[in-house]
């Protein structure tokens, strides 16, 4: 049953009107500012002639959006109008205020580009594009189309900052506006607002909105969750407000009695925030005793630790609680002290302390770029540390393979972490919680993540896989010829390494794809008595074409990657036509098949199969995986019984003179369950030269266990060498080769 429509009242939110009285709306009680309310605000910060161009805008849109209605009933009008005193209300210039009041003709109306780039500017009409969703594509599901759209506009985001902001705007206008949606779409668009708006919004330090964003997707998104939690913050209220009044004059009194002037004001923590330490922490509403915070603002920042002190004296601190953001900024320029304290009747509290300046850009983030000139130029300020997201935004573009993946990759990349770490010259790295020394590797610079093969932390070697804590020193040491380890994947937490990574293996793959596809097709034609280099070029040319590739580069990577069967690809190109693949007469002049050499160098195109684990000495078969290039199984393996009648599925394959590299199998050792036993027979597979890769015991009964062990062989004769050393043991009773299902 879902849960009844919240009146806004109810969560919190308002509209924020500096001036004027807005009229109200009959369907949503929401604050509709009238374009008279708005030109006269306009009028408090912009020179005349600008507001009459937002006026000309205003009448644009509304011709433009003529006949369209919202859900509400109301004319679409009212929208961009209040999109845009959102924006006016975050001092933003003229342009910016113009492309909200137009920011939905390119997509709703029959207005295009060009037209509102040539009666405004083209700067307007970039940013009005930058927000406009893509529609005239078609896509395969909502989730791409919705990935797609969000791709465009953080792109255009990283030219114009403004399109992010209009964004928001948008979407913070929609949310106050949200009961006139059907239920589905209520949640879809909330579940969207605290995936990425939200979050956006956060990192671009713009807090109130932020705040308002999450307030009303939580409402929306799980209103029976906010109900439950409003009503436990009303149970303690009644015996918390007392407490909170005791603290105020407390600090008050403290402050006065040092002949500071600063401003304490006490509040209660924001619905979803109270939500989402309950969720991460997993904690129930009673076990949360800093439920109410305290903010003390005061004039400079020598003030700012002087209150610190008299805080401290005045109530216990809580150890391991403080933090100083003022000396180190979190990564979206926020700063304040933070301490956490043992109030009256032994009840947390947290306080901040931070300077006006500091409480401005705390709400306003970047928007502060516009509405306050002064000290807001350095390398910590929110205009600075967004530049820097925006480059590394650029950056997962290039790499990530669709809109999709790096939707994905942008969603990890949302949620800043608080580790703070220092390179060996001093300078702070900023990165999500629980990084390892990778992370700091591709925080540092692409190309040294890349070319990472160890690290020191606090002058001490360290695995690539180590997490960080804040305070350390991390140096990178790189090599010359290194790459990036597919393993990495398993561990990076930040969404730069993980799309470089992915992105640098990609490529590698395509080489390896590329050079397999060649010895594939090269492998077929010589059936026929030609290879790539003799083939006919015309013929060749006019497959490509057929076949819609660019170059025969192309081809081997679609051969290599098991997109094309090379059997097919190899009858074409020697003129034979049909598909139907005859086992018969392939091979050599003397009738042998021809088998593919597998020599295990040939990288992530060629992948041994972990439900039987070839090894070199096995009978072996292959099979193709678009995508992947091909599996390869031991000749007897059972999951092959699927695709006896499949000749085309099928490649045939052997083992290459000395095959190089180890190779991964499995075997299972049966022993008397003794105190021991592991490490003895673990001790006899290493002496004769194996590395233990994975091993867990599996207990039969009291008196036996079973010991699985993943190892990494040479051949089938060195796993021989190893299991007759096994048997020497007087505690094994059986030894197996593991074979899965």
């Amino acid at each position: 049953m879902p849960a009844p429509p919240l009146p806004l009242s109810d969560i919190g939110v308002q509209a924020r009107p500096e001036r004027g009285e807005p009229a109200p709306s009959a369907r949503t009680g929401e604050a509709r500012y009238l374009i008279s309310d708005f030109c006269v605000y306009l009028e408090t910060y912009l020179p005349p002639e600008q507001v009459s161009e937002c006026y000309r805008a205003y009448l644009f849109g509304a011709e433009a959006h003529e006949g369209q209605k919202r859900k509400s009933g109301e004319p679409y009008i009212y929208h961009p109008l209040a999109v845009a005193r959102i924006l006016a209300e975050m001092r933003m210039d003229h342009q910016c205020l113009i492309a909200a009041l137009l920011h939905d003709v390119i997509e709703d109306t029959q207005i295009a580009k060009e037209q509102v780039a040539e009666t405004f500017s083209e700067e307007v009409a970039e940013l009005v594009d930058g927000v406009s969703k893509l529609t005239q594509l078609d896509f395969k599901s909502r989730a791409e189309a919705q990935a797609a759209s969000l791709q465009k506009m953080l792109l255009a985001m990283t030219r114009d900052i403004r399109v992010i902001l209009i964004k928001l705007a948008d979407r913070l206008h929609n949310m106050r506006t949200l009961d006139s949606m059907a239920p589905e779409a209520c949640r879809r668009i909330s579940r969207e607002t605290l995936d990425i708006f939200a979050p956006i919004a956060n990192r671009l330090g713009i807090n109130w909105i932020r705040v308002e964003l999450e307030e009303l997707g939580f409402a929306h998104y799980w209103p029976w969750r906010r109900r439950v939690i409003q009503l436990a913050v009303q149970k303690t209220s009644g015996a918390r407000v007392e407490m909170v009044g005791t603290v105020e004059t407390a600090l008050k009194r403290v402050l006065q009695q040092e002949d500071i002037q600063g401003l304490v004001e006490g509040r209660r923590k924001h619905f979803f925030g109270i939500y989402r330490k309950m969720r991460d922490k997993s904690r129930g509403f009673s076990e949360l005793v800093d439920v109410f915070a305290f903010r003390v603002t005061v004039d400079r920042v020598d003030t700012c630790y002087r209150v610190l002190g008299l805080v401290h004296n005045l109530y216990k601190p809580v150890p391991g609680r403080f933090k100083d953001y003022i000396a180190i900024p979190k990564a979206n320029g926020y700063q304040a002290l933070h301490t956490a304290l043992v109030g009256p009747q032994g009840i947390q509290i947290e306080i901040q302390i931070r300077t006006e300046d500091m409480q401005r850009v705390a709400e306003s983030g970047i928007a502060a770029h516009w509405m306050y000139k002064n000290g807001l130029q350095s390398g910590s300020s929110p205009t600075a540390l967004a530049a820097d997201w925006l480059q590394n935004l650029l950056e997962m573009q290039r790499q990530a393979g669709n809109s999709v993946e790096f939707l994905e990759h942008v969603k990890v990349d949302l949620f800043p972490g608080e580790v703070y770490v220092f390179t060996p010259k001093g300078r702070i790295i900023c990165l999500k919680r629980g990084a390892t020394v990778v992370d700091f590797a591709y925080a540092i610079h692409s190309d040294v993540g890349n070319g990472c093969v160890a690290a020191r932390i606090d002058r001490r070697m360290a695995p690539l896989s180590a997490g960080l804590r804040s305070g350390q020193t991390v140096e990178i040491i790189t090599a010359p010829g290194a790459r990036p380890n597919p393993g990495w994947l398993n561990f990076v937490v930040t969404a730069k390494a993980r799309v470089n990574i992915r992105g640098h293996l990609k490529n590698i793959k395509q080489l390896e794809a590329r050079t397999f596809g060649r010895r594939l097709l090269n492998a077929e034609l010589s059936a026929f008595g030609v290879d790539v280099d003799t083939l006919d070029p015309i013929r060749l040319a006019a497959y490509l074409e057929d076949a819609s590739l660019r170059d025969s580069e192309e081809l081997f990577g679609d051969i290599g990657l098991g997109n094309r069967l090379a059997t097919l690809v190899a009858r074409r190109l020697v003129g034979i036509e049909g598909d139907d693949i005859v086992a018969e007469g392939r091979g050599d002049p003397d009738g042998h098949p021809h088998r593919l050499a597998i020599r295990g160098t040939e990288g992530m195109v060629v992948n041994f199969a972990r439900c039987c684990r070839p090894i070199p000495g096995d009978a072996i078969t292959a099979v193709f995986s678009p995508g992947r290039g091909i599996v390869v199984h031991r000749a007897e393996c059972r999951n092959l019984g699927s695709l006896e009648s499949r000749r085309d599925k099928r490649l045939d394959v052997e083992w290459g003179n000395e095959p190089e590299g180890e190779f991964a199998t499995e075997i299972r050792v049966e022993v008397n369950n003794r105190r021991g036993v592991l490490a003895v027979v673990a001790g006899a597979i290493a002496e004769q030269g194996c590395n233990i890769d994975n091993v867990q015991t599996l207990e039969k009964d009291g008196m036996m266990t079973d010991l699985e062990f993943r190892l990494q062989v040479r051949s089938r004769a060195h796993l021989a060498r190893i299991m007759r050393r096994l048997r020497l043991i007087p505690l094994v009773t059986r030894i197996t080769r593991v074979t899965r299902s």
